[in-house]
């Protein structure tokens, strides 16, 4: 989008990191309540459930997605609503039309992502996801660049190249890769509903304060002046920072599934363990990744831009890059042992303090009465992250890893069928 043109990139960021990543954010939010189903059912080996916990968020995330599609239609007003310039808001509500399929995308390939890292099939995803990337690549240059397609190159590149991610996750799952946790179908998909909700909005909840919170700030960085300049400048760092925070969503999800297999297993020790070699090793990475960002902080940007203004504008915030950098390293890990210990209201809490009340806080006062303008707004999201980090870590540090196995058992207990049962209600097989 950034070589389509400035206010073509300006308007896909807003898109992307303030619509998306509030219906992302909810989607996920939700989705990552599996993965404490699905981790603690396969450490506790009730694998049969692990296809009806899947087929359940399948029930919940399509009703939500399609409740949420029309904030996709009516994008162009509702920017106008909240102030954005009539050009960015304009070209943004074509772009966003765009991204209806790939709401529908992110409700499978989400869950079942995370139900088979929950079984430890990585390398299944990790062939599909470069099979992707090598395709995204290719169709973005074609269309782009040799056809001249403008957006609906670049946004139909991605539509392909997506959902052909979900296709080969699919073919995986039912065509027979995953016999222990898929058994087919199941009408038991419909019930008890209303408990699996409760815990994937908990969820929900605490996944969307933390992804919302970048486009808060976003969506105060377009009322400067020189709005066009702030977005495209903000949101190419956040994009760097997107880029080295898959290495430390990696780690999350390595938290997230250890934990939850050793807590379903009953082994407090070893999810203690497995806490400990995820957080220094996600930290030795993040020191490394944000050396690099303060020696090339000055080039990255050219990456997205040909714009000079916005190179330069990139440049200045390489600092606060790299700090930003660092703490992906800390926090991602903890959220991984909050999902995978099933802590995700009391997490919500804290999310809300330390990113609305005190990071959005900061950043106001430093952006607009200090006149630092986005620089200001940045080191604010940073206050809320850093403070986010502390307290969970403290919470980490002080809890009772025997109660939490305890804790665990009581929830998979609750849901448990027995196989035969299982397999006498299925109504087809895949």
């Amino acid at each position: 989008m950034g070589h389509i043109g400035e206010t073509e990139l300006a308007a896909y960021a807003l898109i992307q990191i303030i619509l998306v990543r509030f219906v992302n954010g909810i989607l996920l939010g939700m989705a990552s309540a599996l993965e404490t189903l699905c981790g603690q059912a396969f450490g506790a080996r009730h694998n049969h459930m692990m296809g009806i916990y899947l087929q359940r968020s399948w029930v919940v995330l399509l009703a939500t997605s399609t409740i949420l599609v029309p904030v996709f239609i009516f994008t162009s007003p509702i920017l106008r609503l909240i102030g954005q310039e009539e050009e960015l808001s304009a070209v943004a509500g074509n772009i966003s039309i765009w991204f209806i399929p790939i709401v529908y995308y992110f409700v499978f390939s989400m869950t079942m992502q995370m139900s088979l890292q929950a079984q430890r099939k990585n390398m299944i995803i990790g062939w599909l996801s470069s099979a992707l990337f090598v395709v995204h690549l290719t169709l973005s240059w074609l269309f782009v660049y040799k056809l001249n397609l403008g957006i609906p190159g670049a946004m139909g590149a991605m539509f392909i190249s997506t959902w052909s991610i979900v296709i080969g996750e699919f073919i995986y799952v039912f065509g027979g890769w995953c016999p222990e946790t898929w058994k087919g179908f199941s009408k038991h998909a419909f019930t008890d509903l209303w408990p699996v909700v409760k815990l994937f909005v908990s969820s929900g909840v605490m996944l969307c304060i933390e992804l919302w919170y970048n486009a808060v700030l976003v969506l105060f960085a377009g009322y400067m002046k020189n709005a066009t300049t702030a977005i495209s400048a903000f949101s190419i760092c956040l994009n760097i920072t997107a880029w080295e925070f898959m290495i430390s969503l990696g780690f999350l999800t390595g938290a997230c599934v250890r934990v939850a297999n050793e807590l379903g297993s009953g082994d407090a020790g070893a999810a203690k363990f497995a806490i400990k070699v995820n957080l220094s090793t996600s930290v030795s990475l993040g020191v490394i990744f944000s050396v690099l960002f303060l020696v090339f902080g000055h080039v990255l940007s050219y990456a997205f831009t040909s714009s000079t203004v916005v190179a330069r504008a990139v440049s200045s915030l390489s600092g606060l890059l790299a700090l930003s950098v660092l703490l992906n390293s800390v926090q991602p890990v903890l959220s991984g042992v909050a999902i995978g210990s099933g802590w995700q209201s009391v997490v919500a809490y804290v999310n809300l303090g330390c990113y609305y009340i005190v990071g959005i806080l900061i950043g106001l006062l430093l952006g607009y009465v200090a006149k630092l303008d986005v620089r200001g707004i940045w080191i604010g999201m940073i206050c809320g992250v850093a403070l986010q980090t502390l307290v969970l870590l403290w919470i980490t540090w002080r809890t009772d890893w025997d109660a939490q196995v305890e804790k665990a058992s009581q929830r998979l207990n609750r849901w448990f069928l027995a196989p035969s049962q299982e397999n006498d209600e299925n109504t087809s097989h895949a």
